[in-house]
């Protein structure tokens, strides 16, 4: 195994299994053939033919769509799809600065291939043996990734929170951070990938930060989605991520990131270049994601 196994997890697309999934005249996503097919039998809500999923023009307001495809989802969750319902509405939009064109509960995102959000905070601890990091074991009940290590923070991007917000909130729900301390992460940028995963098309950007942590500071899990944490020497984490899939897929990504930021990976590495390459463009064929 290596580093660039986790990054190839983050690439893989066959754009000929996808329709596309177009809302108001623009594609926003892709959507599976099986899925495609499913959806034909909404006439009212979708049109679909062999190249396209297109929501119907007589919906013509983000409410109206939210609502007539809110409906199908639930007929369909019902039917025993869609493990893993949240509750939470996550937008469909060009970008994640437009206005949502609708929003659709969070399971279902995947199934849509729409663009999807999220934030991810490296906790780490600096000393004279040099970095350590805080790692989080998912618990087994989440839907995605039960059992996976992951950030010491990390959440989805709901609409109508601010990425600052919703940071604080999840600092506070997953890690017991006092919002004084949750106030010094710093943002460093984004990661993104488009993969098929057994939950559907996952189309993402992850805004990250960084927050050097003081030695008394110990998260504690507090809303049952973390079942413990673990503080790493920086070196066994990479070791863990290039030796095993232990880490959740996204996860694996965000640390890959950090330690080329911080100087853990070096150009000596045989996989230097390649790896920060492929963080910089990306490593899927269509382009950019937004």
């Amino acid at each position: 195994m290596s580093l660039i196994d986790r990054l190839d997890a983050c690439a893989r697309f066959t754009p000929a299994n996808y329709r596309t999934f177009i809302v108001d005249g623009m594609p926003l996503g892709r959507v599976d053939h099986a899925f495609a097919e499913t959806l034909s039998a909404y006439g009212e809500v979708f049109g679909v033919s062999s190249s396209d999923v297109v929501l119907s023009p007589d919906l013509a307001t983000p409410d109206a769509r939210t609502a007539a495809v809110a409906d199908v989802l639930a007929q369909l969750r019902a039917e025993g799809m869609f493990p893993g319902w949240r509750g939470e509405h996550y937008p469909v939009s060009k970008s994640f600065y437009a206005a949502p064109a609708l929003t659709v509960e969070r399971a279902t995102v995947p199934r849509f291939g729409t663009m999807g959000y999220g934030v991810h905070l490296n906790g780490y601890v600096k000393g004279d043996d040099g970095i350590r990091m805080w790692i989080g074991k998912r618990s087994m009940r989440k839907p995605t990734g039960p059992g996976k290590l992951d950030q010491v923070v990390a959440g989805g991007q709901p609409v109508g929170l601010s990425v600052w917000d919703n940071l604080m909130k999840e600092c506070g729900e997953e890690a017991g951070m006092p919002d004084d301390l949750a106030r010094c992460a710093v943002p460093v940028g984004t990661v993104s990938y488009l993969t098929e995963r057994d939950e559907g098309l996952r189309h993402d950007v992850l805004f990250n930060y960084d927050i050097e942590l003081p030695e008394r500071f110990q998260p504690t899990p507090t809303d049952g989605e973390v079942d413990e944490f673990y503080l790493w020497p920086i070196g066994d984490v990479i070791a863990r991520i290039r030796e095993t899939d232990d880490f959740k897929f996204n996860a694996a990504l965000v640390i890959i990131d950090f330690a080329v930021r911080h100087g853990v990976l070096e150009p000596d590495d045989p996989e230097y270049i390649e790896i920060t390459e492929a963080i910089r463009v990306g490593r899927f064929s269509p382009g950019r994601v937004r």
